[in-house]
Order: C-alpha cells, then structure tokens, then sequence
C-alpha cells in the first residue's frame, strides 16, 4: 500500500459485490478467523483513504470498453493514501484478459509527480532501479499513445484486510465514495468540491451500497465460496471511474440514461 517501494505486478481475480452497509458487520465478523488486517490501516477497523486520478482518452475510450464489457481492456490511473502530500503517487496500468486482472505499478514521490514528469523526454533519478523506469516508460507510453488525460478523480474509504503469511488474498470494503470532475495531474481534489457517488441511484442498486471486494489468485478458498453462498453475495461489476463519470453526467445532462447509452455504443462499433 503507501509505505511500499516495491514494484507491484500481481495477476489476480477480482469479484466486487455491493452489499448493504449493514451486513460489514457480519461479514467481517464471517472473515475474521482466516484474515489479518492490512498492516496499513487504521483504527479499530483497518481504514485508510484511496484518492485515485483517472486518466482516460478525448473519446473516452477506457470508460466505453468497460461499458462494453470488452474481455481484454485497460485503464491508466495515478493512486495516493490519505492525506494528499503525505505518501508518494502511484502510476498504475490496471489490465484485463479473459478475466484475469493484470496490474502493473511503479511508485513516485509525490513532490515527483508532475506533468513535465508526463511529457518531458528527460527522467529525473527518483526510481530506485532499472525495472521501475521502465515501468514508468511503459505507462507513459500508454499516455503519449492514447493521448490519454486526466477526466475525474475518485475518493474513498477503504477497510482491507489480507491474506496470512504468504497467502495472496485481499477483502475490502469500500465506503464514502465521492467524485470530482475538475481532475488536473496534481491536484487530486484539493480545494475542490467533492460529490458523494454512493447512492442506490450512482450504482444502479435501489438503497446506498458499501463495496465489497475479494482478490484472490486462480485458487480460490474454499471458505470464501462458502461466504458468497451464506450471504447471497451476488457478483456485480462496479466500476467507481465509470460511476464517477455516470453521476456527472446526470448533472451535466451530456448523456442519455445508461440503458440507451450503451446501445449507442454497441451499434457503433
């Protein structure tokens, strides 16, 4: 999380469910005996703040593969923890094939991250080896190659609880969603006005959701598949960049309702 200065390239799935506030109890209660709270966190649940940057093309072309549901897609995002200024940045490349989430992220310190970073040809020592530059260089081709630009910034508190030992497994929840559609490269949200994105009505459900996400490698536990049966945990993709950018536009009235968006999209392509 904040405090790493590894390289982080994980290959996992992921399930997102949205879940009543109400039941965080009891499924945190369910999970207790087979997780440790992320070291990370803090308080008497393990929280921390996820402010993220989305980057996204003129056509908005990442938030229209995910609408799509396209197998193999990606998303270009810049990520800080907590207070903004207090941890470093980082740039992460977050890719789907054929179900299996592939991230890549290199970390920056935070005075580092600029947009001459972005668009200057000249790299400033801030990486700690080879590898990481060139992870650096390969999401900054991504940038230069689909003109991306930042689009909306997405706010959150993240409860996160981790695998034992060596165990490659993350639960979270994720409550207090906001977003902010005046995104620069280096702002992340400062001083601007934030807007709550946790409603039935931002995440298509009929009453506010909390965010449940369970990562894991192909191994599945079997005490989760247990978990998701004894709690009628139903599978639904919930993008926060594409909600971000659905409430937006309910304010705005850019866009016609999801339904027929989305079958403008299909009979374009």
């Amino acid at each position: 999380m904040a405090g790493s200065g590894q390289l982080a390239i994980v290959r996992r799935y992921e399930k997102k469910y949205l879940i009543p506030p109400a039941l965080v109890p009891e499924i945190r209660k369910y999970i207790a005996p087979f997780v440790i709270p992320d070291k990370y966190g803090m308080g008497p649940n393990p929280e921390y703040v996820i402010t993220t940057l989305y980057l996204d093309t003129p056509s908005r072309s990442f938030h229209n593969a995910k609408v799509l549901e396209y197998d193999d897609r990606f998303k270009l995002r810049v990520r800080t923890y907590n207070e903004p200024g207090s941890t470093p940045v980082f740039a992460e490349i977050k890719a789907k094939f054929q179900g299996i989430i592939v991230k890549r992220r290199v970390m920056i310190p935070f005075d580092q991250w600029n947009e001459k970073l972005i668009f200057s040809t000249d790299l400033p020592y801030i990486f700690r080896n080879r590898q990481q530059e060139t992870d650096f260089l390969n999401f900054r081709y991504l940038v230069w190659e689909t003109n991306a630009e930042p689009v909306n910034l997405v706010r959150y508190i993240r409860e996160s609880y981790a695998g034992p030992g060596e165990l490659y497994l993350r639960i979270t929840f994720d409550r207090k969603l906001e977003y902010c559609s005046r995104a620069t490269w280096t702002n992340f949200g400062s001083g601007e006005t934030w807007s709550a994105m946790d409603s039935g009505e931002a995440m298509g459900e009929d009453n506010s959701c909390v965010v449940l996400e369970i990562k894991t490698l192909e191994e599945v536990p079997v005490w989760i598949i247990e978990m998701a049966e004894q709690f009628n945990l139903q599978d639904r993709g919930n993008c926060k960049y594409s909600n971000g950018i659905w409430k937006d536009a309910l304010y705005s009235r850019e866009v016609t309702p999801r339904s027929t968006y989305m079958d403008s999209l299909i009979w374009s392509v």
